[in-house]
Formats: structure tokens, sequence, C-alpha cells
């Protein structure tokens, strides 16, 4: 039995990129690869495919061409399609293996005549296999908002004749920001999930990290740069990774980082990760991956949380907030000072936060925690539950829902 699902997860990406290299039309290929997987649903049950993926292409690319069709489109455009060779499927499915081809699509993807917002909403949707939803939790705007971002993205694509090809290597640097930016968000939505049942996505951080390491190495053999940002991205990944064992516990359940086993953190990717942010920070003023790398690295060599320097953590937030501001890096920045000089102190910055993040699950969360340590418990509940009510995880929605019993009046304290 194949796992469309998986299949959907592992494959959207590669297949969607080459349907729209053969058509030309981000909303046509789109369309035509959404009807493929429907079909699967139905033919597969009895008998299915030895090539999947050959199947799901060939059906998609015949779908579009009933689309053209249906619509009248230029008989020259269907005459050059029609001879088209639906092996490509299965040469870009042998070269796959080396993630190459899927780096070099997010770099076609990311073309700068569109805003660099929209280059990497368009990358994530298109070929990072997150969905519009996704991507709207991950820029912290409503849905309808990065739904139309998307569409006008594709309208200036169809409009402006903005060609989907692989650029050479001299248009590469001019990518490169927004496909880091790419890489990062689809490391983030792997490392906390924005929806489903699991705390974690870990092919998407394991794909995310291996594409990164591949830029690293492009960079350097192609170019001959080395670039201390894509050092940074890198270290920051590992880093993060190392904890991932530990975060979870065997029945599901989220593991805050004060409680996890640092026993089973993963030494060798915390010595490579480490390595890496000391030389990309000796190389010249930090960028924002090499700080939120450093920030990784302070956690990372700590023997436990208490020891932790948290003050210095606070320092590098608040460093990240000069040359990145963002409500979210705010948002840690009070955490990290809630470690550091109390909930007392950490309480107003969180206040601070209030309209920009009032939509944001980990704000409440957050808040409630900072209530919860001042004793201000009918309050703390509260944020919990709006924090429960926000969030799309099955995991965290069960941490949430256990602070909120063990705040109810009456329950036992530990």
């Amino acid at each position: 039995m194949i796992d469309l699902d998986r299949l959907c997860r592992a494959e959207w990406g590669r297949l969607l990129s080459s349907l729209i290299r053969s058509f030309g039309d981000f909303d046509l290929a789109e369309e035509a690869l959404q009807d493929a997987f429907a079909a699967a649903v139905v033919d597969w049950v009895e008998a299915p495919p030895n090539n999947p993926c050959a199947w799901l292409f060939g059906t998609a690319r015949h779908r579009a061409i009933d689309r053209l069709r249906e619509r009248a489109r230029s008989v020259t455009l269907l005459s050059e399609l029609l001879p088209f060779d639906e092996r490509h499927v299965q040469t870009t499915g042998e070269n796959n293996a080396v993630p190459d081809e899927r780096l070099r699509l997010i770099f076609t993807c990311c073309h700068p005549a569109l805003s660099e917002e929209s280059q990497v909403a368009l990358a994530l949707r298109t070929l990072g296999g997150l969905s519009t939803e996704e991507i709207a939790r991950a820029f912290l705007v409503p849905l309808p908002t990065m739904g139309q971002r998307l569409v006008r993205a594709k309208a200036k694509i169809r409009e402006a004749s903005i060609p989907y090809v692989i650029p050479t290597a001299e248009e590469l640097p001019e990518r490169l920001s927004a496909v880091m930016a790419v890489l990062y968000l689809i490391f983030n939505e792997g490392y906390g999930a924005s929806h489903g049942r699991e705390r974690m996505r870990l092919a998407l951080c394991k794909e995310a990290t291996d594409l990164t390491r591949l830029l690293r190495e492009l960079l350097r053999s192609r170019l001959n740069v080395a670039s201390a940002e894509v050092d940074s991205l890198l270290a920051l990944m590992l880093l993060h990774g190392a904890r991932q064992g530990s975060r979870v516990a065997a029945d599901g359940e989220v593991v805050l980082l004060e409680a996890q086993d640092r026993s089973l953190w993963d030494r060798a990717a915390i010595d490579e990760g480490s390595a890496l942010v000391q030389r990309a920070l000796g190389g010249g003023p930090p960028g924002s991956y090499a700080l939120e790398a450093a920030i990784a690295a302070v956690h990372a060599e700590s023997e436990s949380a208490a020891v932790t320097d948290w003050a210095q953590i606070a320092g590098l937030y608040q460093r990240l907030i000069a040359i990145h501001p963002s409500p979210v890096v705010a948002l840690n920045r009070a955490a990290a000072v809630a470690m550091s000089e109390g909930p007392a102190a950490a309480l107003p910055l969180l206040e601070e936060l209030a309209q920009p993040l009032a939509h944001y699950h980990r704000w409440h969360a957050a808040r409630a925690d900072v209530l919860r340590r001042l004793g201000r418990a009918p309050e703390a509940r509260g944020s919990y539950e709006r924090a429960s009510e926000l969030t799309q995880n099955e995991s965290e929605l069960r941490f949430l829902r256990r602070c909120i019993e063990e705040l109810a009046p009456g329950a036992a304290k530990s």
C-alpha cells in the first residue's frame, strides 16, 4: 500500500517544479498535480503503479493539456507539449537522490523580479512542501493575506513573463538571501510543527540541513565564496537538531528545555555547529543567523538549564533585535529575561507584544508561564487557555491542557 500523504509531502515540490518548467504556468501546474493525486486515491486502490512518481507526472501532464484544450489556449503550445517525454520525471527522480536538483529549484523560485518576501513564500509553497496556512503562520500574517500574496506573485510571473529557468552561477549571489530564508523556514516548520500530531517533522529538519550543507559546498566550489551567514545557518540547524531526541517523551508529550535529558543530545552535531559559529563570529560583525546560532550554542554547551548563562542569551537577543527587529525575537528575549532577571522583569516586555502577537499561541503560553511564576494562577490559566485555542499542533495542545489542569482550583501543587 502506497502512503499517498507521505508521497505528497516528499515529492510534491519536485513534481510541481517539473510541471511548471514544462507549462510555464504555476496555477495550471498546481491544479493538474492536485487532479493527479485525487485520481491516485481512486486508481491505486487495486493496482498501484510500479513507479508512482512517473504515474503522477504523466497523469498531471495529461490533465494540464486537457485544461489547456478546455481554455482554448494556443495550439502551438499544445503541439510543443504533446511530444514531451514522460520519462523526464524518471530522470529527474534519479537526480533527486542528490539534493542539488531541489536546491537549484529553490534558487529558480527566488527570482529577483519579485519582492524577497514573495520569493520566499512562493518557494515554500511550490518546493518546500508547506501549505499556505503554514507559510502564513511562519510570517505571522492572516491566511487570506498570505493567499493573496501568493496569488499576486504568480500573477506577476505570468504578466511579466518571468521565466521559470534555473539561474546561472553568476545569478546565484543575488538570490542567496531569499534561498537561506526558505531553508530556515523549512527547518523551523520541521522543528516546531505548526499543526498535526507530531511536535516535530524530522524529515523537514533533515532536508533543510542537508540542503544548507549543500549550499555551503556549492558556494565554495562554484563561486569560491565562504559565507559566514551560510555557515551560521548550518550551525543553527545542527545545534537545534542535536537536541531533537530529548524534546518529546515516549508518549509524545512535549519536554521543556529544563527537563530534557542532555545525555541524549548529539555531541558530534553540537561540536560541529559550535565550531562553525565560532568561525563566523570571528569574521566580522555578526548577521542574524550568526546571533541565533550563538544563542543555540550557549544552550547546547550548558550542562543544565540552571547554569545556563541566561544574561548572555538575553544580550544576544538584544543585538539580534537591533539588526533584525521582530516581535518573535522580542518574545524570545523576554523569555530569556524571565530566566536571568526574574518573571517580574519579563512581564512588561511581554505586555508590549500583546498587539503584534495577539494571535500567536506561543506569546500566550510565555505570558502564562510568567504569570504562573508570579503566583497569578487565574490569569495564567486564562493565558494557557487562549494558547490552547490558537495552537493547531496536537502535541503542544496536550502540553497546554496539562498546564491548565495543574492550575485548576484545588489542583495538587508540585
